[in-house]
């Protein structure tokens, strides 16, 4: 029986499952990642940091399962996006890497639009902060020595790519979100890269999602226990990837992911450039299909955030005090989750967090379920914009780790007031999408056949709806008065 690897690169660490045959996830193991912040507006990683955590996802697989390693056909990477990662001729990085969620690049996006007659209908968005072209102009602009050492330019998973394999190759779906590719044609575009100030030379080859881009390293195969030359695919982002892993393969069928971000996918047959409201349209990891998004940049971070203010070591148990609290929503401060600005609809990086709403009796408890509303309410913003570009959701399935708290998730369905699909290994969906995709390399089927399916359906509670909808009024007041 054939098994296939998919490893997930995500902010807060890195996950690597095995996946048998009939899509069941049979093993799999995760590492921490440290995230700076030198500056304001600023997050980076170091890009060595990525590698030792996939490498002791690997390391504790191979302990835990030698003999499924053994059988691995094929693997498949999935992986944070947005990312900037500058290596020398080497191939060791230059400088941390410029991460999705780093704000400094404000006055680029404007200079990166104003060079590129209908930016938008080319790329699929307007330029926004976090994403790699006005990042890579930023570089331009403050660090012109750095940019000129830099012999390759990649994204976050393919860096992983190149260190597995030694192949330098990115997919198509996640490199559309660079905003340096022609989406349509799939193809770089010497007018974006022009625009940026870095060269064709400097980026990667483009290949399909399912498309073999290279073997394990020998060393590392021995390492693993993994066959010579293992197949490593093209894989893809951790939204589209996500979306994989929870069946979104079909336009129509959409995602909402819980990590540290909050990402709303919709797949569609159709290329919709996003003109405005913080949206982006990319490629996604199924040929043929394109991928609206919407984002909010703090969900699970917002949490983690509050854990922290309230001295909770333990976001698990938090979480169980707080689900067992049963707090009615309209008893809780509004909380509005900009701690990192915003994407999706408001497309400012200069926007804050807020609570309002407290007296003398809030405690923590309030305080961590008015988070997970507002994060709640940000989803539903993402929602109404989604739905004012024509995007038809016929259904909603759930990825991600913060879709394993009932509380959380049930306030997602109320605030957007549709059903949600939660399946067992929603927790691993961009780590399972990319192990479906692996499988599809090398010939199998993406979705396994016969795959067991024991999908839950979260279920909008019309009491909650209402009183998050008493709310959004105060929510939206925050705007007012930045």
């Amino acid at each position: 029986m054939t098994l296939v690897l998919g490893i997930d690169l995500g902010t807060s660490g890195a996950k690597s499952v095995l996946v048998d045959a009939h899509d069941r996830v049979i093993a799999e193991a995760s590492a921490p990642l440290p995230l700076s912040r030198p500056q304001p507006l600023w997050s980076e990683q170091e890009p060595q940091d990525w590698w030792h955590a996939v490498v002791t996802t690997l390391d504790a697989l191979h302990a835990a399962a030698p003999n499924e390693m053994a059988g691995v056909g094929a693997i498949g990477l999935s992986g944070q996006m947005l990312g900037v990662t500058c290596l020398d001729a080497s191939d060791h990085a230059l400088r941390p890497a410029m991460l999705w969620n780093d704000a400094r690049a404000g006055a680029e996006c404007v200079i990166v639009e104003e060079a590129v007659p209908d930016f938008a209908d080319l790329v699929g968005c307007r330029a926004m902060v976090g994403f790699p072209a006005p990042k890579l102009l930023w570089l331009v602009r403050h660090e012109p020595q750095l940019l000129a050492k830099t012999r390759r330019i990649l994204l976050p998973k393919d860096y992983i790519r190149l260190r597995l394999t030694g192949t330098a190759a990115s997919d198509r779906a996640d490199a559309s979100a660079t905003l340096l590719m022609d989406t349509r044609a799939g193809t770089w575009s010497p007018e974006l890269l022009a625009a940026c100030g870095v060269s064709a030379e400097q980026m990667p080859t483009l290949i399909a999602s399912d498309e073999i881009g290279g073997g394990v390293r020998p060393e590392l195969a021995s390492r693993w226990g993994l066959t010579a030359n293992t197949p490593v695919v093209g894989g893809a982002g951790d939204n589209m990837c996500g979306g994989v892993g929870a069946g979104v393969v079909e336009a129509g069928m959409a995602s909402i992911s819980l990590g540290t971000s909050g990402v709303y996918l919709v797949a569609n047959d159709a290329f919709l450039p996003a003109r405005g409201q913080g949206l982006h349209t990319h490629r996604h990891a199924i040929e043929g299909l394109f991928a609206q998004n919407g984002c909010i940049l703090s969900a699970g971070a917002a949490l983690s955030w509050v854990a922290r203010l309230v001295g909770a070591e333990d976001v698990s148990a938090l979480m169980q005090e707080v689900e067992a609290a049963a707090l009615p929503v309209d008893e809780t401060p509004v909380f509005t989750p900009y701690l990192s600005g915003e994407r999706t609809p408001h497309d400012d990086a200069g926007l804050n967090g807020a609570f309002s709403g407290l007296n003398p009796g809030t405690t923590r408890i309030h305080l961590v379920q008015a988070v997970l509303e507002g994060v709640a309410m940000a989803l539903a913003d993402c929602h109404e914009a989604l739905i004012s570009t024509g995007a038809a959701i016929d259904e909603i399935a759930l990825v991600g780790g913060g879709t394993s708290s009932r509380l959380w998730t049930t306030l997602v369905a109320s605030a957007i007031g549709m059903p949600l699909r939660r399946s067992q290994a929603a927790a691993v969906g961009p780590a399972l999408g990319a192990a479906r995709l692996a499988r599809l390399g090398i010939g199998g089927p993406l979705i396994a056949d016969g795959a067991e399916q024991e999908d839950e359906r979260i279920l909008p509670k019309a009491a909650m709806a209402e009183a998050l909808a008493a709310k959004k009024a105060r929510f939206a007041r925050h705007l007012a008065l930045r």
